[in-house]
C-alpha cells in the first residue's frame, strides 16, 4: 500500500497521543475525523512501527503493541478496579451502571462515600483518601481519554467499554456459577503487589514505551518513505 504522507495532516498529534496511552474518540473531532477517514493508512504506517491501531465499532481509538506479555500495569488494574467498584455501587443504589458509564456522570461529591464503602477494595490500589482516589483514578481516566471533568463533574466518554467489557465479563462468570449453585470463587480485581509499571502487549496496558514518540514517529515515516521510493 503506498502513502501519501501528505494527506495525514494530523499524523503528529495524533501519534502523540495514542503513544501516551490517550484513546481518541469523538470528543476529540478533528483527530477523530483524520482518523476516521485515513484509518487504513494510520494503520498501515502504525503497523510498520510496531502499533496496531485499533477502531472500536463504539467510536474510540486506541494503540495495542504487538509485542504480547501477560502483565498488566498498575494504572489499568487500578481503573478496572474503580470500574469493577462502580458497577457494583450503582447496582446497590438502583442506578443502571451501563447508563452511567455510557456518557453518564458521577458527581466529585460523591467520591467520599464511594471510597468509604470499599475502603477495602480501594485499599488494594493504594488509595486510602479522597485525593488519592482523584490523582491516582479519576485525573488518570480523564488524561487517558476515559472520562471528562468539568465543575467537579466526570462525565464518562465511550472508551469507557473497554472496562465496562471486563465487568459484564466478570458478572456473568457470577450469573453462571450461581445458576450452576457452583463453589467457584467469584472473582474481583486484584492488584499485584510490586509489580512495575512497565509497558506489557495487555489492550489495557496504557504505559508509554521506552522508545521516544519523536524517535519513534522519525522511524516510521523513514521507513515508510523508503518503501514508497523503493
Amino acid at each position: 500500500m503506498n502513502l501519501d504522507l501528505r494527506e495525514l495532516t494530523q499524523l503528529a498529534p495524533i501519534f502523540r497521543e495514542l503513544f501516551k496511552g490517550f484513546h481518541v474518540s469523538r470528543r476529540d473531532p478533528e483527530l477523530y475525523a483524520q482518523l476516521s477517514t485515513f484509518q487504513d493508512a494510520y494503520r498501515a504506517l502504525f503497523r510498520a512501527l510496531g502499533f496496531e491501531l485499533v477502531c472500536d465499532t463504539r467510536g474510540f481509538y486506541y494503540f495495542v503493541p504487538e509485542q504480547a506479555a501477560a502483565q498488566v500495569n498498575k494504572t489499568a488494574q487500578r481503573l478496572s478496579l474503580f470500574t469493577f467498584i462502580l458497577v457494583e455501587h450503582l447496582a446497590d443504589q438502583g442506578r443502571d451502571p451501563i447508563s452511567v458509564l455510557d456518557g453518564g456522570s458521577l458527581g466529585r461529591d460523591e467520591l467520599p462515600a464511594l471510597l468509604e464503602k470499599y475502603r477495602d477494595l480501594f485499599g488494594q490500589a493504594e488509595v486510602q483518601t479522597p485525593e488519592e482516589l482523584e490523582e491516582k483514578i479519576m485525573r488518570r481516566m480523564t488524561h487517558l481519554g476515559f472520562a471528562h471533568e468539568e465543575n467537579g463533574i466526570y462525565r464518562f466518554l465511550a472508551p469507557m467499554h473497554r472496562f465496562l467489557d471486563v465487568c459484564l465479563s466478570v458478572q456473568q462468570d457470577r450469573d453462571l456459577a450461581a445458576s450452576l449453585h457452583s463453589a467457584l470463587p467469584l472473582p474481583t480485581p486484584v492488584l499485584v503487589e510490586n509489580e512495575p509499571d512497565v509497558p506489557t502487549g495487555d489492550p489495557l496496558d496504557l504505559t508509554p514505551f521506552e522508545e521516544t514518540e519523536e524517535q519513534a514517529l522519525a522511524r516510521a515515516i523513514e521507513q515508510e518513505q523508503q518503501e514508497i521510493d523503493a
